[in-house]
């Protein structure tokens, strides 16, 4: 061994300047070489996968908190906030259609005031016999209307339509509770058509209004008559005028 490393030393030795630079410069690129092949290689392939899991990983992040953001957005945004907006404003309407309603029959004769109001004119006057007096059954509005629209003659393209409907009819939604109630009181009087006359100038003059519904004067002996006469209040309830 000893003298293999001589005769190496020798022969390095015995090169000239120029080949030992080349000959160290040689060994040193197959150091280099053997160091990477070994050590470096391995270590940048490993560093490269580790770099590949680390990307995926981040990918893997960033799609979870993408997801995480989406659900925390729609956990957010209320879906029912557009029907709640709406029932706002219905309330909103619905108070205001009831403060208006109330403004209307403040300035109407309360239903249970009616009768006693009616018999103290009546009574003021005093020439007048009051012959009888009743309640009419109460029914809203909304009950006029449809019997109203019931009244009304039939057209011929209502009748077409009529005949040409053969699917079956759809079941009818729930009526929405009335606002306003029609509360009426019929009475008969008897006497002077000029006494007449003045009970109702006196009812015309009263401070709380009435709907007049019809009159109807009969003449059985000039110059008595009998006068029946019709006449209506609006009341939010639905309650019967106690005579």
């Amino acid at each position: 061994m000893k003298q293999t490393l001589f005769k190496l030393s020798s022969r390095i030795d015995a090169l000239s300047l120029r080949e030992r630079v080349a000959l160290f410069a040689a060994a040193a690129a197959i150091i280099l070489f053997l160091v990477y092949a070994v050590a470096l290689n391995p270590m940048y392939a490993r560093r490269a996968v580790l770099q590949g899991q680390i990307a995926q990983q981040r990918n893997n992040i960033a799609g979870i908190d993408e997801e995480i953001t989406r659900k925390v957005r729609e956990y957010a945004q209320d879906p029912d906030a557009a029907l709640r907006v709406r029932l706002q404003a219905v309330a909103a309407e619905s108070i205001q259609l009831a403060n208006g309603l109330r403004a209307v029959q403040k300035d109407l004769v309360a239903p249970h005031k009616i009768v006693p109001l009616l018999e103290a004119i009546l009574q003021a006057n005093g020439r007048l016999r009051l012959v009888s007096m009743k309640t009419l059954p109460v029914s809203s509005l909304d009950e006029d209307a449809e019997t109203a629209a019931a009244a009304a003659p039939v057209t011929v393209a209502a009748t077409a339509a009529a005949t040409a409907a053969v699917a079956p009819a759809a079941v009818p939604a729930a009526k929405p509770a009335a606002l306003l109630y029609r509360h009426g009181v019929q009475l008969a009087v008897q006497g002077n058509y000029l006494d007449m006359l003045d009970y109702m100038s006196a009812l015309e003059a009263m401070p709380n209004r009435l709907f007049w519904g019809k009159a109807v004067l009969e003449t059985a002996q000039y110059p008595q008559a009998t006068l029946t006469l019709t006449l209506y209040t609006l009341g939010l309830e639905r309650t019967w005028i106690a005579l």
